[in-house]
């Protein structure tokens, strides 16, 4: 059985914010998604709706697939 490992979207979210030397006030600028609500998937008090990782994925030109962990490629 596959499953999200959060802390791993966690920090693939804060990785690739940090890779593009954005602020999470410009990642919530780019994205229309509320600075507090980047700040509560950083810190893995929530978690992003399928929605959202769909925007964090196009945001940065990466697959979901990367972003919850399935996969390595970008």
């Amino acid at each position: 059985t596959r499953y999200v490992n959060w802390s791993l979207v966690m920090n693939r979210l804060r990785e690739l914010r940090l890779e593009h030397k954005e602020r999470q006030i410009d990642l919530s600028v780019g994205t229309d998604i509320d600075t507090q609500d980047i700040s509560r998937y950083e810190r893995g008090v929530t978690v992003p709706s399928l929605k959202r990782l769909i925007i964090f994925a196009d945001y940065y030109s990466v697959s979901i697939d990367y972003i919850v962990g399935r996969s390595d490629e970008r």
